[in-house]
């Protein structure tokens, strides 16, 4: 959910759910969502049409596979986020304070979270246990937490209070480094929690408002956007390497100006990143950050989800007005245009189904 649109009350037809006719011509068997890409749609705040969608044979879609398979049960308000583990994906849905687990290749509901949980984030995992970053009310800084979750009975078995807004969240060697965008504010912090105890043992300064967030090679690579204007004082965005022996920054790339990154993904050795409709690389080892971008986008909608994934770049541009369908774009590493597809409302994540 994005913060600028907290107050979008716009309601989406359902008209943009319906599932493509393409199925028969491909051969596939409706209903099995492996070898493709899931994305996320959002959906519209407080609108409760979050679905998700499937491409398969690289250009063919499928949309609202959740109400598909599940006897037109509404996924529910405001999708966030997906999270593998083995065979299950745990869609996380922020307005809705809950969590549908799902087989990830049928899509047929395995269960709901739905106890514990206040505008719950993003999901990781480790030991038998789901861990859930959650803003709590978004105007107070003091009830923000990570929830653990018993991935057995799927119950929240405790509350990890940490500072406000957390956000994405990454586990290496029984820790959990998460992300401190700030909620409704602007955080330039990560937390680290030691999973034996389930307590914050450090906390790392990093640059405002950090948006990604990944590990290499024990390092954490963290991007951060930088206070937008409306927050002022305005600052320029970063790119931090973190040694994960001791918890200190590295090396820092600072952005020129005001400059404000903003998506970030990592793959085979390499970071990429947008500023504005500019996809930008860089090798893991690099000491500069990149002068000219790989390419830059047509002037079209809103570049709203971001993932590179097997020589391909996936963009999800939501509509301008946040309530019409969606398309993902997928572009070749130098930026060829292969293939556009309709999704739903809202597609802000993409999830390889392999």
């Amino acid at each position: 959910m994005k913060i600028n649109r907290l107050l979008l009350t716009a309601i989406a037809g359902a008209l943009f759910f319906a599932s493509c006719s393409s199925d028969d011509d491909s051969g596939r068997v409706s209903g099995a969502y492996d070898n493709g890409v899931i994305v996320l749609n959002e959906g519209g705040y407080n609108s409760g049409n979050a679905s998700a969608s499937f491409i398969f044979n690289g250009s063919q879609v499928e949309n609202n596979i959740f109400s598909g398979v599940n006897s037109g049960k509404l996924l529910g308000d405001t999708a966030q986020s997906i999270g593998f583990h083995d065979d299950l994906a745990f869609i996380v849905l922020n307005v809705s304070n809950k969590i549908e687990v799902v087989n990830r290749y049928t899509f047929k509901n395995v269960a709901t979270i739905d106890a514990d949980l206040s505008s719950p984030r993003y999901i990781e995992f480790e030991n038998g246990k789901a861990y859930v970053t959650n803003w709590g009310n978004g105007g107070v800084a003091t009830d923000d937490y990570v929830a653990v979750i018993d991935l057995n009975t799927y119950t929240v078995t405790a509350k990890i209070p940490v500072g406000e807004g957390p956000e994405k969240l990454v586990e290496e060697d029984n820790k959990l480094y998460v992300a401190h965008k700030g909620g409704y504010n602007q955080g330039s912090t990560i937390s680290v929690i030691n999973l034996n105890n389930n307590t914050v043992e450090t906390v790392i300064n990093v640059g405002d408002v950090p948006a990604g967030i990944d590990v290499e090679d024990n390092k954490l690579y963290v991007l951060s956007q930088g206070r937008p204007s409306y927050a002022a004082p305005e600052t320029a965005g970063k790119l931090e390497v973190i040694s994960l022996d001791n918890n200190t920054v590295i090396k820092t790339f600072n952005f020129s100006g005001l400059t404000h990154p903003d998506k970030f993904d990592m793959e085979n050795n390499r970071i990429y990143y947008t500023v504005g409709r500019s996809v930008y690389s860089m090798p893991l080892n690099a000491d500069t950050l990149p002068e000219t971008p790989l390419f830059t986008l047509d002037n079209w909608g809103v570049l709203y989800g971001f993932a590179v994934e097997d020589n391909r770049i996936y963009i999800a541009d939501a509509a301008s007005n946040y309530t019409a369908a969606g398309r993902a774009y997928i572009y070749s590493l130098s930026g060829s245009l292969q293939e556009t597809v309709t999704v739903g409302v809202n597609p802000n994540g993409f999830y390889f189904n392999d």
